[in-house]
């Protein structure tokens, strides 16, 4: 029992360490060499969130990212920002920025993650989508005409730009400050994002103080 005890003890003591460790460049996340600009007010801290409605793994984050999004300070500013590889992907891009233009996207968000996840709805179809956007006080010919605007196409054909300034080759991941990027590979888990974006921030925090 106390030898059962003592390698509990042991092994939580050894993932406290693990946890207490500070982050690495190279090995918990990746240091872009030319920033990418963001888009938030001065003084605040950008994370934006490139990810997929069609990706289980972006899936399986929300909840816990959701968690801790709802606790960030107020100098921080999250955004999302849809993955744009072309096919579904582009039309997902497309249903998310028509969202952000009926002034629906908050609300649809997970319930659109739901209906392709849980429901095996495909959501790729501008009429599905439409369809899919009508029970969220939006006539359908609104929602087409969103899917089909001029600022629509701009919005997706500046996510994929940025998506490629950020060299991102999959999703999900997390970019702090335009400069940082962490993936589930580096983080170790998707649980693990959150918390190093986390430490992350802090250190944009410390950079900036250093600097003024």
């Amino acid at each position: 029992m106390l030898k059962t005890l003592s390698v509990a003890l042991i092994g939580l003591g050894m993932s406290t360490l693990a946890m207490a460790a500070p982050t690495v460049a190279g090995e918990h996340y990746r240091v872009l060499d030319e920033p990418v600009p963001t888009r938030v007010e001065d003084g605040q801290i950008a994370v934006t969130e490139a990810f997929w409605y069609g990706c289980p793994h972006c899936y399986k984050l929300e909840k816990p990212l959701n968690a801790w999004v709802s606790e960030l300070p107020d100098d921080v500013t999250f955004q999302r920002m849809p993955a744009t590889m072309g096919g579904a992907w582009n039309r997902h891009a497309m249903a998310f920025y028509a969202a952000k233009q009926l002034g629906i996207q908050e609300e649809i968000h997970e319930d659109f993650f739901d209906a392709i996840h849980q429901q095996g709805e495909q959501l790729t179809d501008p009429e599905d989508i439409a369809t899919f956007f009508s029970d969220y006080g939006v006539s359908r010919q609104d929602a087409l005409d969103a899917l089909n605007s001029f600022g629509v196409k701009s919005e997706v054909n500046q996510a994929h730009a940025r998506m490629r300034a950020m060299q991102l080759m999959g999703v999900p991941a997390l970019i702090v400050d335009g400069r940082y990027v962490i993936t589930p590979s580096s983080a170790g888990s998707l649980e693990n994002m959150p918390q190093i974006a986390g430490e992350l921030i802090d250190q944009v925090r410390e950079e900036r103080d250093d600097a003024s």
